[in-house]
This record gives structure tokens, C-alpha cells and sequence, in this order.
């Protein structure tokens, strides 16, 4: 607490975290993330109720982004570790900055399930709840499927409209905005959903797994009307599994020479850094070598840290183009954010779509007691030290998807507007009906009001 002595357990639980930090590399220039080992045990600690609250006391003053502008709350036995957590938010009252609605606590083992293991508990579909919030007329439709999950081996289809899950209507979950049927919270649970496609209906019992997540694909070759070659990738997870998913698309669109390139972050929540850092490489290759894709701003007592900066690698497989079309939306989140705001000091960054979610706040992940704390550590700027997105990055060609139309068709929405403007340079004409909606959905301090539905993992890590 900024003015005030500490008590020994909690120095001694700062020490251990800024030796963890600093071996780790976290103060460091270059492209790789902060290790993904959990800390050593902390000397003197135990995991009783009363030294995880002094600790937590002690890491909000050291390291939390907001540590000046945050509550100072008593860690006493009248709140839980969660309690705490919460209470040690801060709340919004710096005009710079929105309130903290992103640092939160998990269990370790959902978190090393996602990073280190790449699978998901689930079912395996994602609604699209945030496109029809505020209009409780509009049916609730699926709109992704992971591939390798239950939902898509019992022929779920993006699309499809959901009439009830677990017992409730989709207008009960719509009107109370509450899609907790969809969150399993262990393996072998089951959910009873109703679907309808035209008059037709189904009813499916979705068994919970944990399956391994797909966070690339539709890797494709496509043509603009006017002829050009434009590659296409639809990249959702930026975890480690990426990379070789990665590498093969981009050797694809190397070998059929590739014009234009259209990737796909609508649905992409963000994920590790360095994986942004890569894929932004794959688009800019050797124009961009070794200059800064992102720097990272800690707070003031770690203000030694603010040399951490993320580089331009060269991949060999890179197109080196000087145009992209980034397709997004309100789920386009953190580190997938990072790629458009990186990119745009050395490439014309076409965005098209939805605004997206405004995350330009990071974690270091501290993993202790079996349990990981994601809390807002970095802010992140570009090259020309640009960042602080908070209202979300607009879109040059504002674009509505249809989710009546598979992503990757060539006649999907945001995908034909990038057709399109590859050729003219010109975006499809709009009523402006998509914006107004997404302004009646923000609240006073311009945020979303929501940024998705369950189970989605949206946020900027370094490991």
C-alpha cells in the first residue's frame, strides 16, 4: 500500500514474485513472452485464507497498472481472496483510463488447460448473444462451432437458431442476459438443446470434453471480382498451437502468390503477445525487421519493466505486403487488437466490420495456490507509441455479418467488402444502422456494456 510499511510476509511475497519476473526475462528487450512456470513457493507463506489476502494486498501495490488510482481495501477476515480481489479493482475514477473490467481470477488448471495445453471445456458452440443484446425481438443463432468439439460432431451449424438449452427459452437468456447453459464446469456434463433450421426442429444432448481447440483455419485462396489473388485466414486462439497452423497458411499463400491478404480476427478474443507479434511478422515481413511491433508500459514502481518490447520478426515464409484487410468486431479483443494497432505504423491497415472490444491493457499471469491471477499489469502502444484504444478500434468499412453465410464464403459480408475494396478502394454503402446500435450498447464511460458470452477468453498475456 503506496505510503504505507508492508508487513514481512507480504515483502517477502513481492520479493519472490520480482525474482520470478526478472529471471523469467520480463524487463528485457525482445520477442519472447515471460516464462509460463508458476512461482516458486513463496518463503514463509502457506495458503491459508489470511497470508493469500496479505499477498494479494501486497502484489496489487507492486505490480496492478491502476496501484495508485485503485482502492486501498482492508485484507481482513470479513472478505474471501475473491472478495478482496474485487475490492481491489480500480473503479474508474482517472479520466484516462475506463474501470478494470478485465483482471480476474481462474483456476490454474483452466488457465494451463487453454495456454500450455490448447483445449477447451465445453460444448463447443458460441451464440451470438452480443449481436442481438438490446433487441429481444431477434432470434439467438449459433454462430462458430470448434471443430473438434461435440457440438460440431453432432452437426451443429453456424447459423442455426437456438430456441431453448438446459431447460430455458433463448428469450429467457436473451432478456435476462444470462448464457450460463453454455458453461459446463466439468467433463461428462450434459446439455439438452433445442435447435431450428427454416421450420425444422432438433433436439441434441451436447456432452461437455475437453477438446482440443483449432485456432486457425479457412486458410484459402479466393479472387476479387476484378481477378486478384487474396489469401484468407480466419486466426480465433492466439496460443501456441498457432504457430505451425500459421506456418502452413502462409506457405500456402507464398506458393500461389498471393495479391491481397484478408485475416479474420472477428471472433478473436487475443491470447499471448508473441503470437501477435508473429502473426503481424507473416504480413509484413522484411520492410518491418527488428522494429518495434509493441512496447509495454507498467506502472510507476515498475517502471524498470517499460523497456519490454515486442520486435518485428522475419519470418522466411513472410508476403512483405504493405496493405491488409483485418475483418472485426466486438469480440475482437486485446491481442488481436495489438495486431491492427502494431501493424499501422508501417502498413495501410484496412479494418472492416464491427468496432472492436478496446483492450489495450495486458496480464503477466501469477499463478499461487492453485489458482492464476490475471491482473491488468501493461498497458501496450505501437511504434509511434499510440495506444489507449479504450472505445475499441472503428472500422474503415463498416460492415454487418450475415450469419446466414459460412465464414470464408466469398460472398460473406465483411469478407465481399474487402473483395471489394481490394479492386475500387471503395467500401459498400452503409445505413449506418450497425453503428447507432453499437453506440446504444455502450455504457456512460463508452464501453461496451458486454464483450461476449461464456465461454470466451478474451485478453493480452505475456508468459
Amino acid at each position: 500500500m503506496p505510503g504505507q510499511r508492508r508487513p514481512a510476509a507480504a515483502l517477502l511475497a513481492s520479493l519472490a514474485l520480482v525474482v520470478a519476473l526478472t529471471a523469467a526475462g520480463l524487463g528485457g528487450c525482445g520477442g519472447g513472452d515471460v516464462s509460463s512456470s508458476p512461482l516458486p513457493p513463496l518463503p514463509g507463506l502457506t495458503c491459508s485464507g489470511a497470508e493469500q489476502r496479505l499477498w494479494l494486498v501486497d502484489y496489487f501495490d507492486d505490480w496492478y497498472f491502476w496501484r495508485r488510482q485503485a482502492p486501498d481495501p482492508s485484507p481482513f477476515p470479513d472478505r474471501s481472496v475473491a472478495e478482496l480481489f474485487q475490492a481491489s479493482l480500480y473503479t474508474g475514477n482517472d479520466p484516462q483510463f475506463p474501470r478494470d473490467r478485465w483482471s480476474r481470477m481462474e483456476s490454474s488448471a483452466d488457465f494451463d488447460r487453454f495456454f500450455t495445453d490448447g483445449k477447451s471445456l465445453g460444448y463447443g458452440l458460441f451464440l451470438a448473444g452480443l449481436e442481438i443484446q438490446g433487441q429481444p425481438d431477434r432470434p439467438l443463432r449459433v454462430r462458430y462451432v470448434e471443430p473438434r468439439s461435440d457440438a460440431a460432431a453432432q452437426g451443429v451449424q453456424r447459423g442455426e437458431q437456438i430456441v431453448s438449452a438446459g431447460g430455458r427459452s433463448a428469450a429467457q437468456m436473451v432478456a435476462s442476459d444470462d448464457f450460463t447453459p453454455f458453461t459446463p464446469s466439468a467433463e461428462g456434463q450434459n446439455l439438452s438443446l433445442v435447435l431450428r433450421q427454416g421450420t425444422q426442429e432438433r433436439t441434441l444432448s451436447l456432452r461437455a470434453t475437453a477438446f482440443a481447440l483449432t485456432p486457425v483455419t479457412l486458410g484459402q485462396v479466393l479472387q476479387t471480382p476484378a481477378g486478384r489473388r487474396m489469401g484468407y485466414l480466419h486466426v480465433k486462439d492466439m496460443i501456441d498451437q498457432a504457430e505451425p497452423q500459421l506456418a502452413k497458411a502462409f506457405a500456402d499463400f507464398r506458393a500461389a502468390g498471393v495479391q491481397e491478404l484478408a485475416i479474420d480476427l472477428r471472433y478473436n478474443g487475443g491470447g499471448l503477445v508473441s503470437l501477435a507479434n508473429t502473426l503481424a511478422s507473416y504480413v509484413s515481413a522484411a520492410r518491418t525487421h527488428d522494429r518495434t511491433f509493441a512496447s509495454l508500459r507498467f506502472n510507476d514502481r515498475r517502471a524498470g519493466s517499460n523497456d519490454t518490447r515486442y520486435r518485428f520478426e522475419d519470418p522466411a515464409l513472410a508476403l512483405g505486403l504493405t496493405r491488409v484487410y483485418l475483418l472485426t468486431g466486438p469480440r475482437t479483443c486485446s491481442a488481436s487488437e495489438l495486431v491492427i494497432n502494431g501493424l499501422r505504423p508501417f502498413v495501410d491497415v484496412v479494418v472492416v466490420g464491427d468496432t472492436s472490444c478496446g483492450k489495450p491493457v495486458g496480464f503477466v499471469p501469477v499463478s499461487r495456490c492453485d489458482t492464476t491471477f490475471n491482473v491488468v499489469n501493461f498497458e501496450a502502444v505501437n511504434a509511434d507509441n499510440q495506444g489507449r484504444y479504450f472505445g475499441g478500434i472503428e472500422p474503415r468499412c463498416a460492415v454487418e455479418e450475415n450469419l446466414s453465410q459460412p465464414l470464408g464464403a466469398p460472398d460473406e459480408p465483411l469478407l465481399a467488402a474487402a473483395r471489394q475494396h481490394a479492386d475500387s478502394g471503395s467500401c459498400p454503402a452503409t445505413s449506418g444502422v450497425l453503428t447507432a446500435r453499437r453506440r446504444a450498447l455502450r455504457a456512460a464511460d463508452g464501453q461496451a456494456v458486454r464483450a461476449g458470452e461464456p465461454p470466451e477468453r478474451q485478453g493480452m498475456w505475456t508468459r
